[in-house]
């Protein structure tokens, strides 16, 4: 392919960027991880407030010297965990799939 030819179609990459299977996963990966995030930051917004301006409620004993403020600041520890484990599986069934069909794709115009 002549200079003036790739110039005019662009590289490889990016008429693999303006397909159709890239805009694609593109959008599956966003419509995943945009609410995601915004969920786990407004759960932690929400314990952080709390924490400031709750501090009542945060000091309510639960169960001995545990507090709702403890088991809150814990739950944030598994709802990460969580929220890794659902978009692992998330990323393994959906993205790297389609990453991979993208990737030869692209390997198989490079050569």
């Amino acid at each position: 392919m002549s200079t003036t030819e790739e110039r005019r179609e662009g590289t490889v990459y990016e008429r693999v960027q303006a397909g159709s299977e890239f805009a694609d996963l593109r959008r599956r990966l966003r419509r995943f991880v945009f609410p995601m995030s915004a969920a786990f930051l407004v759960w932690y917004l929400a314990y952080v407030l709390l924490a400031s301006y709750a501090p009542e409620l945060m000091a309510t004993k639960v169960l001995g010297n545990v507090n709702v403020g403890l088991v809150v600041g814990l739950a944030q520890f598994v709802s990460t965990f969580a929220i890794t484990t659902v978009y692992v599986r998330f990323a393994n069934r959906h993205v790297d799939p389609a990453a991979e069909r993208i990737r030869h794709q692209v390997e198989g115009q490079v050569r």
